[in-house]
């Protein structure tokens, strides 16, 4: 097996003592050095590079398609490890839910250790036959729903851009929204579709794992899998965490950790990565899909791919200054 899943997968059931590290040496005084935060610096670096270490060790694993099943069940691990992130949320929020006394960071590599057992182990066999081919149908479901879905991200990085003036101004474009996507058809809707995309994005991911794979489809199914995951707690974090659970209203203060803020609370850490991630992959896929859409129509894989690359480049510009204005950053 692959070195580079083996570290993948370290990194992974590690990835809460990377945030725990960085709240540990993070420093407590008001006025800081630049000197004095290197160490925290490195230890968020390391968080938000499982995901890279994910890819990396999708992309050792070969482009072409699975020969034997072991290679298959490599493939897909590397593929959850780039969702580390949002998953580490996830478990935190239904532990908290449950009123357990368990460490969460012994659940977390309980669980992991669990999955790489079933993936890394059991009896080996080639694949002999070619996977299916993805149904174009199902592809192009996936993609409706999505520009559905799109229409609500769009308005909510917009909103969260407002957060670079104030909390105040924020506030107020999302109440101008929630007029229109707190109506009650309106949102079952927006829930049904966002339903579906967790549902069929999955499914094309393992579908799509099975076959040959350039760069940026990697990155589109690996994009894909987090995306699933994250909308998937979002929707846990507002619908059953704060609605029900709690009886409060998502606002400014619930996204941002308020009042301790995202980075000198020892577990609100871990949602600097959910969202700065979070906000780069949906961007992302979403340019991934264009690409698919321009290749289809006959434009020029090079100028496909220069428009792809550009575009990430956008999202992640997009993604570290929405994270600076909910650490406090204003304009």
């Amino acid at each position: 097996m692959n070195s580079r899943i083996y570290l993948a997968l370290l990194a992974a059931i590690f990835y809460p003592l990377f945030l725990n590290g960085f709240n540990a040496v993070l420093p407590k005084q008001e006025f800081i050095s630049l000197y004095a935060i290197i160490p925290s610096i490195l230890f968020l670096i390391a968080a938000l590079a499982v995901p890279i270490l994910g890819f990396a060790a999708v992309v050792s694993l070969g482009r072409a398609r699975p020969k034997d099943i072991a290679s298959l069940k490599a493939r897909r691990l590397a593929y959850l490890t780039v969702a580390a992130p949002t998953l580490y949320v996830l478990t935190g929020v239904l532990l908290y839910m449950a009123g357990t006394s368990i460490p969460e960071e012994l659940v977390w590599i309980t669980i992991w250790l669990i999955i790489s057992f079933f993936a890394l182990t059991g009896k080996n066999k080639p694949l002999l036959q070619m996977p299916p081919p993805i149904k174009v149908n199902l592809r192009i479901f996936h993609g409706i729903t999505g520009s559905i879905v799109a229409l609500f991200v769009f308005f909510h990085i917009v909103n969260h851009l407002f957060g670079l003036i104030s909390p105040e101004a924020h506030a107020e474009v999302m109440a101008i929204g929630r007029m229109i996507y707190r109506i009650p058809v309106v949102e079952a809707i927006l829930v049904s579709t966002m339903i579906i995309q967790i549902l069929s994005g999955l499914w094309l991911a393992w579908k799509w794992s099975a076959h040959e794979v350039d760069f940026p489809r990697i990155f589109q199914i690996g994009s894909g899998v987090y995306l699933s995951l994250f909308i998937l707690g979002h929707m846990n974090s507002v619908f059953i965490f704060a609605r029900t659970y709690l009886g409060i209203q998502t606002g400014w203060d619930f996204a941002t950790g308020a009042p301790t803020g995202l980075i000198n609370d020892p577990w609100n850490i871990r949602l600097l990565p959910h969202y700065i991630l979070g906000v780069f992959f949906v961007l992302s896929h979403l340019i991934s899909g264009l690409r698919i859409v321009l290749l289809a129509h006959g434009t020029s894989t090079k100028i496909a791919n220069r428009i792809w690359w550009i575009g990430l480049t956008i999202s992640a510009l997009i993604a570290i200054i929405i994270i600076a204005g909910m650490c406090g950053l204003r304009i």
